[in-house]
């Protein structure tokens, strides 16, 4: 028979639950509490991890630009040596260099290394009718290399122009001795056809006394062609070869040997040519 002593039924749990037994009130607090906690980790996760991110992202770009700023220091040296450089035939690399080395001492420019305009470098070199292109390049000790690359003259056109290899029309400053150039013309947006034109009726006078001095095409797209020997021949706009090989037959039969009395032959009749004289030079005598 157990006996129970006083002290024993006042420690025993209210309401007859047992010792070691958690409430379900109890259990309910406890993950409400940790539920909590884990929503202001979770919180603090959100804005502190990001904050420093940033702040560190923050402490490496200003370290790298003052490590940017401190090497633009030390390389933007104000520029000690202009040069210009390429094969140049007609082009005066003096005079080009004097246009160059007004930009450093203008005063939009300081004069430096990085702070110059590269552009506007390379723009003011292409400004010279002689230059086809120009790469400008930085250099250390601090100087700027200019490479050029020249025009290359493969016909006159007009009266003042030339035309290069790949069919642009410039205009020299300064006229230069091209006499052994062909001499063409036409309309500015024809120079590409008049030079093909050129060349294949060119053709026709090999291995002959007598070559091509020079092609024109008219604005309704007639052709005339000039003859060393001054003399131009109307070849019109249709049946251009026709017409230049029954020239060629008459010069070689008839005409040569009255070739400095003729001014002009146009071959655009069917049946015929019509040959232009030019005027007798008049006699003075003197007593």
């Amino acid at each position: 028979m157990l006996h129970w002593r006083k002290q024993d039924i006042a420690q025993s749990p209210a309401g007859g639950e047992k010792p070691g037994r958690v409430s379900a009130a109890q259990k309910d607090a406890t993950e409400q509490q940790a539920e909590s906690a884990l929503t202001e980790s979770k919180l603090s996760d959100w804005y502190v991890r990001p904050a420093m991110i940033l702040t560190a992202f923050a402490l490496f770009c200003g370290l790298m630009y003052n490590a940017a700023m401190a090497l633009w220091q030390v390389l933007d040296k104000p520029i000690e040596q202009l040069s210009v450089t390429g094969n140049t035939q007609y082009l005066k690399p003096e005079q080009l260099l004097d246009k160059l080395a007004a930009i450093p001492r203008s005063s939009r420019q300081n004069g430096s290394l990085l702070s110059i305009d590269i552009n506007e470098l390379q723009q003011l070199a292409l400004e010279d009718p002689w230059v086809n292109s120009a790469a400008i390049k930085r250099q250390w000790p601090p100087a700027i290399k200019v490479t050029v690359e020249e025009q290359v003259p493969v016909a006159k056109w007009g009266q003042k122009g030339l035309l290069n290899h790949q069919g642009d029309v410039f205009i020299p400053e300064h006229a230069v001795q091209l006499g052994f150039l062909p001499l063409l013309n036409g309309p500015s947006t024809e120079t590409a056809r008049v030079m093909d034109q050129y060349h294949t009726l060119s053709q026709f006078f090999k291995g002959g006394e007598t070559y091509m001095l020079g092609l024109t095409l008219q604005a309704r797209g007639a052709w005339t062609l000039l003859l060393d020997n001054r003399i131009e021949v109307e070849l019109g706009r249709e049946q251009v070869l026709a017409r230049l090989r029954r020239f060629l037959q008459l010069y070689k039969g008839h005409l040569y040997q009255n070739s400095a009395q003729i001014k002009s032959v146009d071959v655009r009749y069917s049946n015929g040519v019509a040959v232009k004289w030019r005027a007798p030079i008049s006699k003075v005598q003197v007593d």
